[in-house]
């Protein structure tokens, strides 16, 4: 069993195109698959409740045991997630070999907000950046990394290479690209009309979304679940 690892106990299903998602689904299970190494894709179903505890869990490696066999590592490759109400309703699942780096996207959390003195001048931290892709063991990936804008002040920028990854792991991405920036008090409400746009535009989309919520959520399981297939 993997270290720093949560475990899972799926069921196996039929493939995709049968309407075992729907069912799966309608009792509270979500679809997904596991695929990756020598072994053959399988179509898997697991328990709602369990899946959000395990996801929540710490480490990114997940020990699955498949119908109470013996279990294998793996990681959580993508996560598909109902336009509208956000559940999740599939899940792809990659093996890994724990001894084997592998890329992963991990979200980055701006530190030091309260402490810079720029924000206690009225500054605004506008985080443009909010994931990077990192290379690591499988072990060794990080709930999330970090950057540091207590030293900024209004109008510095900190780039995707100033953020903090763990020596444990390295960066994928273009470190020139700018990740952070200390807004001056003037443009506060410019920064908030560009927040306010985004979120009518999300609302947007998920209104747009609706008509086809019954397609992804209930009645078209075979459109969520097509990556079973690859």
């Amino acid at each position: 069993m993997a270290t720093n690892s949560s475990s899972l106990a799926v069921a196996s299903r039929e493939p995709a195109h049968s309407r075992e998602a729907r069912r799966a689904r309608r009792t509270g299970s979500v679809p997904g698959v596991i695929y990756g190494g020598s072994a053959e894709p399988v179509s898997i179903a697991v328990n709602e409740r369990d899946l959000r505890h395990t996801l929540a869990a710490k480490g990114a490696v997940i020990d699955v045991a498949i119908d109470g066999g013996a279990s294998e590592p793996v990681v959580l490759k993508e996560a598909q997630r109902h336009p509208v109400r956000g559940q999740i309703v599939h899940i792809d699942l990659l093996r890994v070999d724990l001894k084997q780096k592998i890329q992963a996207v991990v979200p980055v959390e701006v530190v030091g907000t309260d402490e810079a003195e720029a924000t206690k001048l009225g500054g605004i931290v506008a985080q443009i950046i909010r994931e990077v892709t990192i290379e690591a063991l499988p072990n060794e990936i990080p709930e999330s990394v970090s950057i540091d804008v207590t030293d900024l002040a209004i109008g510095d920028n900190l780039t995707i290479g100033d953020i903090a990854i763990p020596s444990t792991a390295t960066l994928v991405d273009d470190p020139e690209p700018i990740a952070v920036t200390m807004a001056a008090p003037r443009l506060a409400s410019e920064v908030e009309a560009e927040e306010e746009a985004a979120a009518e535009a999300g609302a947007a989309a998920a209104e747009g979304s609706e008509a086809a919520e019954t397609t992804v959520g209930d009645d078209d399981a075979d459109g969520s679940d097509s990556s079973d297939d690859e």
